[in-house]
């Protein structure tokens, strides 16, 4: 399930299905929503086409099929994958991009939607852990990318996050207005902002803790969640955030972590590491001050870093 995030909704926005999630896209000027969206739905195929773990024809499952030998890929990939080895160093390797392996034997190995409607039968859980390959295997120098033998990239963690940034940056520029771009629970923004910055509302499901927020121009927040993207297996829930450490979901300490930034890829390394470190994460986020709000698995709110925000529970 998507996360909700209340977004205006009329004749300056547009909204779609994209990546087992709903797009939005909102606008300061009305008249600019049809270029906007093409602008926007150019940048996710590309991103679609380059890191996509489902699709046989990307450069991401090609990169895996090589056997550990070098491949040239395009600039475009190759920045995904900088910025999610960046991401695996910022976090001491909480967000690792080689976690796909581990996804798949979990039984994340297609869209989330075909995943929920059949009978999974994931590995075993060992009896000690088996951490994953490792971020530092992974070789990218210029456009040449090395992925070891039987390891499978996952890039979700980052590039979803790249994908609002750049889509907002685009729209921006190109459009001549402010945008706002919303990929579930990933959201950027650039350009001017209306005269009350954008309103956000952060939630993960009907009936839970909620609040609003107000995102300046060049503001961001993302949303990671235990419990938004989850499936079953063997008379056990799993989600998708994968622990390196033990190639298993993370413990749920956490419901959800929202960090707030200028920019959605910083956002999401450290929500999405936040729910890998478990209690150890509201520390580390007030060490960084980094603005973030943390919903703990009885449903009580946490908020670190100046987090600011009317809380609301219907």
């Amino acid at each position: 399930m998507p996360l909700l995030e209340t977004l205006p909704v009329g004749p300056d926005c547009a909204q779609w299905e994209v990546w087992g999630t709903l797009a939005r896209l909102v606008v300061t000027d009305p008249a600019a929503v049809p270029a906007a969206r093409e602008i926007a739905e150019d940048v996710l195929a590309a991103v679609d086409g380059a890191a996509s773990r489902f699709r046989p024809d990307s450069e991401l499952v090609r990169a895996c099929r090589t056997g550990g030998q070098p491949v040239r890929v395009s600039p475009l990939f190759a920045g995904l994958v900088s910025v999610a080895l960046r991401a695996a160093r910022d976090t001491d390797g909480d967000v690792d991009p080689t976690v796909g392996t581990a996804l798949g034997e979990l039984g994340y190995d297609a869209d989330l939607r075909w995943v929920v409607l059949r009978a999974v039968r994931p590995r075993p859980q060992p009896p000690t852990p088996v951490p994953v390959a490792g971020w530092r295997q992974i070789r990218l120098r210029d456009d040449e990318l090395t992925v070891p033998a039987g390891v499978h990239l996952d890039l979700g963690a980052t590039a979803k996050a790249w994908a609002a940034d750049r889509c907002a940056r685009e729209v921006a520029r190109r459009c001549r207005v402010g945008a706002l771009v919303a990929l579930g629970g990933d959201i950027a923004t650039a350009g001017p902002a209306p005269a009350d910055g954008w309103r956000v509302r952060v939630q993960d499901r009907p009936g839970e803790p909620h609040c609003v927020i107000n995102l300046p121009a060049g503001g961001a927040v993302a949303t990671s969640s235990t419990v938004s993207r989850q499936w079953s297996g063997s008379d056990v829930t799993l989600h998708h955030i994968v622990d390196p450490r033990t190639g298993q979901p993370a413990r749920r300490v956490w419901r959800t972590v929202s960090v707030a930034a200028f920019s959605c890829v910083r956002a999401n390394t450290l929500s999405t590491a936040a729910l890998v470190r478990g209690g150890r994460a509201t520390r580390w986020l007030a060490e960084l001050g980094a603005p973030s709000r943390l919903v703990a698995d009885d449903g009580v709110v946490r908020t670190v870093a100046g987090w600011s925000a009317k809380e609301g529970t219907r």
